[in-house]
């Protein structure tokens, strides 16, 4: 669809690929979607209960953070039961680093040039070596090092930049280079300048977000706006949505983004309007609906949700099922883009539920045949 539509296309800045785990992170591997679990992490439990969901949501890595030995001494039987590699986050306490490492962490979020001595630097980098771990360098400008702040009098993107290149340095020293690298800012505008300068210096995988983003809505909309522009110019190679919600909506908000983009697709992505009074049923109340009860759907597919035949047709030959609103409480359906059949108001729901459902078993079905038929030829 690209070649024939140049617009659409988005050509990805070149990095050098990293192994989170047995996650890839930059090179040509898919964007990651990240999250953080917000739980007492010496609470095995609640945290793990977390991972769950965040997992079932679709994370890729799951970061958890590592203030104490308890949650040190904790995070060895989380990481066990997760399915997805987990990134400690460290400090200033290069000890819990250490502990991390040793528990199973596939990364650390650390800062080297926060940690003190060139010895403790040391001791980091031949733990993440033992142990198989990459390292995620995290500036932000809310916690710049004083130095910088004197030099440039405020939070600018060239501290952000200047910052990054001397934590970068103080691993490269020692001969590590599986990290990767986030400069984020709660400025919208400060961030993208502070990533685009940084994409220009190194050749690292770029951990995107805009940090203190907000709650779901305003959080939502802000990093859209300040990773979208980043993503669309090729820069990023995992996110976080950082949003004071439920940590399985940052993972959604992130899928989504990159679906909008063209960059990931997972799970059903519905095309609905925004209803008016030519709806010929409760657009809003059946898009709730819809989205609440195909959550557990991964095979990307699309849906359209239109209340009338004015765009209901356009769009529906345009996705896999399409659901137009008509009269008489009777209702049109859509399938690969061609009429198909009605659906009377009482049914719609379910019947709806199962289009997607039955569609995404054929789609799945389909993709194991055709593996298999690549492997026999092999």
């Amino acid at each position: 669809m690209s070649s024939i539509r140049p617009w659409r296309t988005i050509e990805r800045r070149k990095s050098r690929q990293i192994m989170v785990g047995s996650v890839p992170v930059g090179g040509d591997a898919p964007i990651t979607v990240q999250t953080m679990t917000n739980t007492p992490t010496s609470d095995v439990k609640a945290t793990v209960d977390q991972i769950r969901r965040c997992e079932d949501a679709g994370a890729d890595l799951i970061r958890v953070s590592c203030p104490d030995v308890e949650s040190t001494s904790a995070f060895k039987q989380i990481a066990r039961a997760a399915t997805v590699p987990l990134i400690a986050d460290i400090h200033f306490h290069y000890k819990r680093a250490l502990e991390a490492a040793d528990a199973g962490a596939a990364c650390l979020r650390i800062n080297p040039g926060n940690i003190g001595s060139d010895d403790r630097v040391a001791e980091v980098v031949r733990a993440a070596k033992a142990n198989g771990c990459a390292i995620r360098i995290g500036v932000n400008a809310g916690s710049l090092e004083k130095d910088l702040l004197e030099k440039y009098g405020e939070p600018c993107p060239e501290a952000l930049v200047e910052s990054a290149l001397d934590h970068i340095k103080l691993l490269q020293d020692h001969d590590f280079h599986e990290f990767k690298v986030a400069v984020k800012a709660s400025d919208v505008f400060l961030a993208v300048a502070a990533y685009q300068g940084l994409a220009e210096a190194v050749d690292c995988p770029l951990h995107l977000g805009i940090t203190e983003a907000g709650g779901l809505i305003g959080g939502t909309v802000k990093s859209s706006i300040g990773m979208g522009m980043l993503l669309w110019s090729g820069i990023g190679d995992t996110l976080r949505v950082s949003l004071s919600a439920e940590p399985e909506e940052e993972v959604r908000v992130g899928f989504e983004m990159l679906k909008t983009l063209g960059l990931r697709t997972r799970g059903v992505r519905v095309v609905s309007c925004p209803s008016c009074a030519r709806q010929g049923f409760d657009v809003i109340r059946t898009v709730e609906a819809l989205e609440a009860r195909l959550q557990h759907i991964k095979t990307p597919l699309s849906l359209s949700v239109l209340g009338c035949v004015v765009n209901g047709p356009g769009e529906a030959r345009e996705t896999d099922i399409g659901l137009t609103g008509g009269g008489n409480g009777k209702h049109m359906v859509y399938l690969s883009g061609v009429t198909d059949h009605t659906v009377q108001d009482a049914d719609m729901l379910d019947h709806i539920v199962q289009l997607v459902e039955q569609k995404a078993a054929e789609m799945d079905a389909a993709e194991e045949a055709a593996k298999a038929a690549v492997e026999a030829a092999e």
